[in-house]
């Protein structure tokens, strides 16, 4: 039988082209940014759009061969926690208005149903929920997956089911290089991509010496890991790193160990709440607001931005 991605590329509703379907991703984007409150309409533009359609084009003709004749995503997302800014409400609404638009164009006369649920940032509660949407709810792919942990948890489940993952939220270059699986498609920038601009960028510019204020997860394990690879092609050095645990409260030690250390540089490998929350501690200690050191986020939305004021 051929893997799924050349399942995926076989079936005949393939040739529908990737315009249109960043058209209904678009459009969806546009109607959440009228009806959401204004935090919500700082939430990543996701590709959850594509979670409907991406399945609808992967199993094509054969409706019958799909779970019981429907369509069924899952929304596996951070609805509470720091990440949620990113993904949550606004990654449900971006892929049921997707689905409304197809079914008006390409998708006409299919039965296509989204469910949705949070996963608490706990890569064993997305795996259990994962499993039961395919065992019980016959699910036919998953998609969100903000939390790279959580990512890994279910691309592992998914290539056992034989079911599809979608991530628009992860960022671990796990998921394309050594837990790379034919059943999961990754519609996101990775850690490797965002270290590789601002690490190599300030070690050129003479900021040679750097330490590092880790997330204790498979996420910022990469970023941390692909940043300092970056600063050292390029002549410079890693004295070191500290690690927190996702969604801290309080980062005085961590900053203050990294503010010791000397560095030139203290690499937030981190995001979401977390960085924020890093960034603003960092100025109340006055910790790389002078010249001899500097903080770098290697990871920021917009509305991290925004909620740094």
């Amino acid at each position: 039988m051929a893997p799924p991605l050349c399942a995926f590329l076989q079936r005949n509703y393939a040739l529908i082209s990737l315009e249109c379907i960043f058209l209904h991703m678009q459009n969806a984007d546009i109607h959440i940014r009228k009806t959401l409150t204004p935090q919500e309409t700082r939430m990543k533009k996701t590709v959850l759009a594509m979670g409907a359609l991406a399945l609808t084009l992967s199993f094509g003709g054969a409706h019958a061969q799909i779970s019981d004749g429907v369509v069924k995503v899952g929304i596996l997302t951070d609805m509470s926690g720091p990440y949620s800014a990113m993904g949550g409400r606004g990654s449900v609404v971006a892929s049921q208005m997707a689905v409304e638009d197809c079914l008006k164009a390409e998708c006409k006369g299919m039965k296509i149903e989204i469910l949705s649920a949070d996963h608490l940032n706990k890569a064993d509660i997305a795996a259990s929920k994962a499993r039961e949407w395919i065992d019980r709810d016959k699910v036919d792919a998953i998609a969100d997956l903000t939390n790279s942990s959580v990512a890994l948890s279910v691309q592992k489940l998914m290539k056992e089911k034989g079911g599809i993952a979608m991530f628009s939220g992860p960022a671990t270059g796990r998921l394309t290089n050594e837990d790379c699986s034919p059943n999961g498609f990754h519609w996101m920038f990775d850690t490797y991509s965002q270290a590789a601009g601002t690490a190599a960028a300030l070690t050129k510019l003479g900021q040679k010496s750097w330490y590092f204020v880790t997330v204790d997860y498979a996420f910022g394990h990469s970023l941390e890991k692909d940043a300092s690879d970056v600063v050292k092609r390029n002549g410079g050095t890693v004295l070191g790193a500290v690690r927190h645990p996702l969604n801290a409260s309080d980062f005085s030690s961590f900053l203050v160990q990294a503010q010791g250390s000397k560095a030139q540089v203290i690499g937030l490998a981190n995001g979401g709440a977390d960085v924020v929350s890093a960034i603003k501690q960092a100025r109340e200690f006055r910790i790389g607001s002078g010249k001899d050191q500097r903080l770098a986020a290697l990871l920021v939305f917009l509305s991290d931005v925004h909620a740094l004021g």
